[in-house]
């Protein structure tokens, strides 16, 4: 299998109001460096899985609307908790709909697989993979 992977990043401020979170409860910032990795099986005429301009174009798009925003007041994840792994299958599902709306050229019919990768610090990371 052959992969893409390009990075962005995004800067937001949410709160996780469960116990579980400790002093995450409240309101914080956080930059989680995001890696989006595009998984064919096959390379097109020119060596190439995916263009990686278009992959890079592609993600900026869909972070922007995440990035400076406080998550808590964001429509689209209304009653959830804006965790990490949440956070990194909101990102996979925009991607998704970007491929099958082939906003990756003629790449997106090859892509089959997608890993969104959240680096919340240098020790901790989450993601969301799955085949398309």
């Amino acid at each position: 299998m052959f992969a893409i992977e390009v990075r962005d990043h995004i800067m937001i401020a949410h709160s996780l109001p469960r116990p579980v979170f400790g002093p995450a409860q409240a309101m914080h910032g956080a930059t989680f460096v995001v890696d989006a990795a595009f998984f064919t099986k096959e390379l097109d005429e020119d060596g190439l899985a995916v263009d990686i301009g278009l992959a890079t174009s592609v993600l900026s798009k869909i972070l922007k609307p995440l990035n400076y925003q406080n998550l808590d007041e964001m429509e689209v994840f209304s009653g959830k908790i804006t965790t990490t792994e949440v956070l990194a299958k909101h990102i996979f599902d925009q991607l998704s709909v970007a491929v099958q709306s082939g906003e990756f050229g003629k790449g997106s019919a090859r892509i089959c697989k997608i890993r969104v990768l959240l680096n919340e610090s240098h020790v901790a990371r989450g993601w969301y993979e799955a085949e398309l």
